[in-house]
């Protein structure tokens, strides 16, 4: 369980006003200069304006901009872990590996296949509740991307970062993701693990089924979804988050990624699994949770914050605090103060 949560999250949205505020300083900046130089000598305005200080202006906008964040990151209240304790759970280990190969871009299941599959694992850790999951994501290799947690803010938060560029080789290598999840599960245990995997199929090596009989073995049991379509979509190509156009082979023809069910049909009757297809719908997500709720469970022991203690305060005073220091720096509170004379003579009224 996480040490940290927020209160109030959706008010973290507010912190899109910061890069808002510095365009329209920026703005206003150019236009001010503009302003000036249509007026008269930049030499002259600074003889007739000598108090004014451009470092100033820029202070007071860091000054300001700071303020807004911390003041914002109050109003969403982080609350910190005060009180830990033990409790035991009933559930069982799951495993989740996503294909992010560069055929998962492929638009045949909307938005795009890789986007239905986060979409897909996002509703499944909502659903959960006892179990513990873990996070793969594979395509020429296989990498663990998050361990075996009840966190499950966490999970969704690893979820996020998933995209083809976090594996360096491309391919479909279905058996190493297998074996990644095989040899993170508790080894002592012959039971109570499941392995979801979710891709097109288009498995680029050899092994799958040996591998997968081999961590059936081990009491893992793996769940297969198929995600795309029979007749194939072209798989577009990115560079800087732009689509440049589709792939192309070696002829110069588009390629065309089209699921494959039969290897995942044998991964999962090879351990007593099931295959799913995935379509635009989401009652695949209610027949796999439907299918966990049937695996044994097991009991567990683990330590949780069970009290949060609010940080808010903190936040909001140093904001302002902020606020009243560039209060006191801006140019215009210069004219509020400028008649006092804390350590001049006092002046006497003139005497008729």
């Amino acid at each position: 369980m996480s040490i940290l949560k927020w209160a109030y999250i959706t008010n973290l949205w507010w912190l899109l006003a910061i890069p808002i505020m510095i365009v329209l300083y920026l703005v206003y900046r150019s236009w001010r200069l503009k302003a000036r130089a249509r007026f008269g000598d930049d030499n002259m305005l600074r003889q007739m304006m000598p108090d004014f200080s451009k470092g100033r202006k820029r202070i007071s906008l860091i000054l300001t901009v700071l303020a807004v964040f911390f003041i914002v990151i109050g109003l969403a209240n982080p609350q910190m872990g005060s009180k830990m304790e033990k409790i035991k759970r009933q559930g069982v280990d799951i495993m989740i590996a996503i294909d992010v190969s560069r055929s998962m871009l492929a638009d045949d299941v909307q938005p795009s296949r890789l986007d239905r599959a986060k979409q897909i694992v996002s509703q499944l850790v909502d659903r959960m509740a006892n179990d513990r999951v873990g996070l793969i994501v594979f395509a020429g290799e296989a990498t663990l991307q998050m361990p075996l947690t009840v966190d499950y803010a966490a999970a969704k938060l690893f979820l996020r970062t998933v995209d083809p560029d976090v594996v360096g080789t491309q391919g479909t290598a279905i058996s190493q993701a297998i074996n990644v999840a095989h040899y993170n599960f508790v080894q002592e245990e012959e039971k109570h693990k499941a392995l979801i995997l979710i891709t097109d199929g288009e498995d680029h090596e050899a092994g799958a089924i040996v591998k997968a009989q081999e961590a059936f073995d081990d009491g893992v049991v793996i769940y297969t979804m198929g995600i795309g379509s029979a007749d194939g979509a072209r798989i577009p190509v990115y560079r800087k988050g732009k689509k440049m156009g589709y792939l192309i082979d070696e002829n110069g023809q588009e390629v065309i990624s089209k699921l494959d069910e039969g290897v995942l049909r044998e991964i999962a009757e090879a351990t007593n699994g099931q295959f799913f297809r995935v379509q635009g719908a989401s009652g695949e997500i209610a027949e796999i949770i439907s299918e966990l709720g049937d695996l044994e469970k097991k009991e567990f022991e683990d330590r949780v914050f069970t009290d949060y203690e609010d940080q808010f305060q903190y936040f909001i005073f140093f904001g302002f605090l902020l606020l009243l220091i560039e209060f006191f720096l801006s140019e215009k509170s210069k004219g509020y103060f400028s008649g006092v004379n804390l350590f001049g003579e006092r002046k006497r009224p003139i005497e008729e």
